[in-house]
């Protein structure tokens, strides 16, 4: 069952069009070669005119609240952008998956199909099939949707060596090209990093949407996996529900 076109949004073509990016992703193995013309390491911006998504990017896999002192926003303008715009999400159901952990918003129910959890078994030795989601939750009219992907990082990139941060697929402007769709409103991007036991792992946080729909993702790498986290609402419902999808993309955290 297509539950994106049958349940999850009123709007089909959109939805559609935001599946076909994300099962992209999937089979993409040649993308675009980069910009390579000198960047800043931050986005805030409004990007291109108002038009509906010609293709949507994954829904993925974002940061884990942690402790400020812990988190190191490189922005060109102050962190409190997109630390003001998150609530603690630490009494919520934390979820976790293969190589990830993320913290799912009460009133969200499990809308995995069986056979994703099936996927990625392989039996008498036919190849695997792989799973569409790793993780998939959505409020009871669907309306509102949370997703977890995970990708090999070569399918997104071609690199020499195995991707070890969601760095080593671009800058932060760079890498908007594989995980936002032209044609939308970028509102805000960000590369943050979080301490951890062996240094810092940096994540990438987009925020996006067209006059309907409104998305927010964060990508984040793990020993050449690509595991991105996120959101997706009405415009409608992002209003009242904004800070809560938000927060639950980035509470995102590899493990």
């Amino acid at each position: 069952m297509n539950f994106w076109c049958s349940q999850v949004n009123p709007n089909p073509s959109f939805a559609s069009i935001f599946m076909a990016r994300i099962l992209s992703l999937t089979s993409q193995s040649h993308p675009p070669k980069p910009s390579f013309h000198p960047i800043l390491n931050s986005i805030s911006e409004q990007s291109t005119s108002r038009r509906a998504f010609v293709s949507v990017s994954t829904l993925s896999s974002l940061i884990a609240l942690v402790q400020p002192p812990y988190l190191i926003a490189q922005t060109s303008s102050s962190s409190k952008t997109i630390l003001s715009g998150i609530t603690s999400t630490k009494s919520w159901f934390r979820f976790f998956g293969d190589g990830f952990a993320i913290r799912v918003p009460p009133d969200f129910e499990d809308i995995m199909e069986p056979e994703d959890y099936n996927a990625g078994l392989s039996l008498y030795g036919d190849k695997a099939k792989p799973k569409t989601f790793a993780a998939r939750f959505a409020t009871p009219d669907g309306s509102e949707v949370l997703s977890v992907v995970i990708r090999p990082s070569n399918q997104l990139k071609i690199t020499f060596l195995e991707a070890k941060d969601v760095s080593d697929l671009g800058t932060l402007k760079e890498a908007k090209k594989i995980f936002v769709p032209g044609g939308t409103d970028l509102y805000s991007a960000r590369a943050i990093k979080i301490k951890e036991d062996e240094g810092y792992r940096t994540y990438y946080f987009y925020e996006f949407g067209n006059d309907d729909q409104h998305a927010a993702l964060v990508a984040a790498v793990n020993s050449g996996k690509t595991i991105i986290a996120g959101v997706i609402a009405p415009q409608s419902k992002w209003v009242d529900d904004g800070v809560k999808l938000r927060s639950a993309a980035v509470s995102l955290t590899v493990l």
